[in-house]
């Protein structure tokens, strides 16, 4: 087994391998990260808008 894990390592296929992972990984990394800054600025501008529709509309008793 040990063999066969040098001889990947050593041909090309292990460090395109491990390229493509740490590429993957830093996309997934962002993709997350703007989901995570995109959402908080979704959830401020709904609770700024529901509070300003509260305080314009006060009888609605939403």
């Amino acid at each position: 087994m040990l063999p066969k894990i040098l001889n990947f390592l050593r041909s090309e296929d292990g460090p395109t391998a491990v390229e493509y992972a740490v590429m993957m990984a830093m996309i997934l990394l962002a993709c997350l990260s703007a989901i995570f800054f995109f959402g908080q600025q979704t959830v401020a501008s709904y609770n700024y808008s529901a509070s300003e529709i509260e305080r314009t509309f006060p009888d609605l008793g939403v």
